[in-house]
């Protein structure tokens, strides 16, 4: 696995610190360490500073064993510069250049990165739904048949019931019609009782 830690804008010079980077690329993290320190380049203190912070991070960060870090990548990019002038004879200006620097330096222990791979599960669902939908597309009218040849076995009872439905009226018809003799029985009664009372009068 892989640490690194950059430093921008430093305010020196690109050539200057890539002279001290050329000491320690390659070089084991304590090794490194121990030259920038007794270095007597100015450039080695900036640099110590990234080479320092890139171990922390690999520590804290990747958990990974300070002892065996090595410095696999160190290199020096430039910066902006600052133009400024410093004036001259006769009315003359000379330009200064105040250069800047981005220090990178990048420690490993040697092992290969642990790469999280795409979980194969997503990819198989994707044609597994391209699929379900034909599978009842072709099914749908197995379905529906049943249904319809429910409906017309249904349909001979219905009729019959419909048929069947005057012939239970026609004994409601004849109650009513016997019904009707016994209701007028009554009357019959009241005229024999009024000439009976006409015959006691005359």
């Amino acid at each position: 696995m892989e640490a690194r830690a950059q430093a921008r804008y430093v305010r020196v010079t690109p050539m200057k610190a890539r002279r001290v980077i050329d000491l320690i690329r390659g070089m084991s993290a304590t090794d490194a360490q121990a030259v920038l320190t007794f270095a007597p380049q100015a450039a080695s203190e900036p640099v110590g500073k990234v080479l320092a912070s890139a171990i922390a991070n690999a520590t804290n960060n990747h958990a990974m064993d300070a002892r065996s870090l090595v410095v696999s990548e160190a290199f020096v990019d430039e910066g902006p510069t600052m133009k400024r002038i410093r004036p001259r004879a006769q009315g003359r200006a000379y330009r200064i250049r105040k250069r800047s620097s981005h220090i990178t330096v990048v420690v490993s222990d040697g092992r290969a990165p642990v790469v999280a791979k795409p979980a194969p599960a997503k990819r198989a669902a994707q044609p597994a739904d391209d699929t379900a939908p034909k599978a009842p597309a072709e099914q749908a009218p197995a379905k529906k048949a049943p249904a319809k040849q429910a409906e017309a076995a249904q349909a001979p009872a219905k009729q019959a019931a419909a048929k069947k439905a005057p012939a239970k009226k026609a004994p409601t018809k004849q109650a009513e019609a016997a019904q009707a003799p016994a209701k007028k029985a009554p009357a019959k009664k009241a005229t024999a009782k009024k000439a009976s009372a006409a015959e006691k009068e005359g």
